[in-house]
């Protein structure tokens, strides 16, 4: 089975938001063993965007096995539509790779350490989300990528 990782900064307060999170993980369950890692969020007292996002890369790096393969959420990254986005699991999956980390910054973004490291860089949107949300959307669209990689019906 594969093994699926996401690390991500901060943690969640939402209930809403732990209960949708706690049933796409049940869901996913019968496809990969998903395993979330949440990392604290630098405190910004008197540091710079770049200092803090410094940290919080190296609190993520540190987590981040050489084996890995890196998925990383960014604004920039490419932008995939859900059958292109099962395509590429699809590919690693067929050849092998495990596990599959995904990181989700905080509120600041990721740091060019934690970029150049990545193996590929996806946005979930030109719009812009909450990380705790980024987290709801990638497990759901992870879960419509395993029902369409196996051609299960998925429409809502």
């Amino acid at each position: 089975m594969i093994k699926i990782r996401l690390v991500t900064v901060g943690t969640l307060k939402e209930k809403f938001l732990k209960d949708a999170i706690n049933e796409y993980l049940k869901r996913l369950s019968r496809f990969a063993k998903v395993e979330i890692v949440e990392l604290e969020e630098s405190k910004i007292q008197s540091k710079s965007e770049e200092q803090i996002k410094k940290e919080e890369g190296e609190r993520i790096l540190k987590r981040i096995k050489e084996s890995d393969y890196l998925i990383i959420l960014d604004l920039k990254g490419e932008m995939l539509s859900s059958e292109e986005f099962s395509t590429k699991l699809k590919n690693l999956i067929d050849k092998g790779v495990s596990p599959l980390t995904f990181v989700i910054g905080g509120t600041l973004g990721l740091s060019e350490e934690v970029r150049k490291r990545a193996n590929l860089s996806i946005s979930i949107s030109r719009m812009t989300f909450t990380h705790q949300m980024c987290r709801v959307i990638l497990l759901e669209q992870i879960y419509r990528a395993f029902k369409i990689i196996n051609n299960e019906e998925y429409h809502h």
